[in-house]
């Protein structure tokens, strides 16, 4: 299967989501909160470093959970890159 390259916007989005996480996990362990998410560490570590720019809803959505981040937050924190980008 050939993957298609992520645009640049993408990329982006992937950074500020990895961003968001760390901020949101604060001195909880990686362990701690991908298996409260139901993930395991490596995957969380890949998303928090940008590896996975677009990690699928369900994930996002049991990371969100398991943060106690609500999914308007990250959307928002998401949209703001299309936003900036459409301005560029």
């Amino acid at each position: 299967m050939v993957r298609i390259p992520l645009t640049a916007e993408e990329l982006v989005r992937g950074r500020r989501l990895g961003e968001l996480l760390r901020t949101a996990r604060g001195a909880r362990s990686m362990v701690e909160v991908a298996r409260t998410a139901g993930i395991s560490a490596e995957t969380l570590r890949k998303i928090e470093a940008g590896r996975i720019a677009t990690p699928a809803f369900f994930t996002v959505a049991s990371l969100a959970a398991a943060l106690s981040l609500s999914l308007d937050d990250v959307a928002e924190v998401l949209t703001d890159v299309d936003t900036d980008s459409r301005a560029s």
